[in-house]
């Protein structure tokens, strides 16, 4: 069953949860600027809830394969680079932002640590999730990070996904899932913690030996 969800303390608006401005927190690239198009299209995360996710994956960054399965300007997925992960898989289908997820990669020259495919994730689970599992061995650490409304509307296809990505993670790999309050965690696998950042609810789940799914 999921943790009890955390109320969260409200926080100082930040740079960045204006939507207009958007940097990276922590780590190597400490401060470097994202450009962000303002398309209503994409909705970035707010920097008190990036920040919030980082705390609590901790020291655990170093050397995972991320997997950004929505995107978007990249901002989770270069977060987790410039906190020490060796590479990173984009997936984002909105192609002016792929783009500008393109262009935040070179401006930080991470070409060489990153893959943009321009598709649905929902198609990448089902054609490619596999034949990626098979070639990497190194722990993922997976963003789900899509607008909350596929929740709902496209509920049958966002667990699909969900499970495939569980399924086909190496041990001791992290799933980073955002949703909203409408989500419910439990009709997914695993124990998850599940906190609140409102509007966002976050879901961290550890992927263990023992019994296939945990979270510490």
């Amino acid at each position: 069953m999921p943790r009890k969800k955390h109320p969260e303390k409200p926080s100082v608006k930040r740079s960045g949860d204006n939507g207009t401005e958007m940097r990276i927190i922590g780590g190597h690239f400490r401060g470097s600027k994202l450009r962000y198009h303002g398309d209503p299209i994409v909705r970035p995360m707010k920097h008190r809830v990036r920040e919030a996710i980082c705390n609590l994956i901790s020291t655990d960054f170093s050397g995972r394969h991320v997997i950004d399965l929505f995107g978007g300007t990249g901002a989770l997925g270069l977060e987790a680079l410039s906190r020490g992960a060796a590479n990173a898989l984009f997936i984002e289908k909105h192609v002016p932002t792929a783009r500008v997820l393109e262009e935040n990669i070179s401006r930080l020259n991470l070409e060489s640590r990153c893959t943009l495919r321009v598709t649905s994730a929902f198609l990448w689970g089902k054609r490619d999730l596999q034949t990626f599992a098979a070639k990497t061995t190194e722990p993922w650490l997976v963003f789900c990070s899509p607008p909350y409304d596929f929740y709902l509307d496209r509920q049958e296809e966002m667990l699909l996904l969900l499970e495939s990505v569980i399924d086909h993670a190496p041990l001791n790999s992290i799933v980073v899932v955002e949703a909203d309050e409408r989500f419910d965690f439990q009709l997914l696998p695993g124990d998850w913690d599940v906190r609140a950042y409102p509007p966002a609810t976050i879901g961290i789940l550890r992927l263990h030996a023992d019994m296939g799914c945990d979270i510490s």
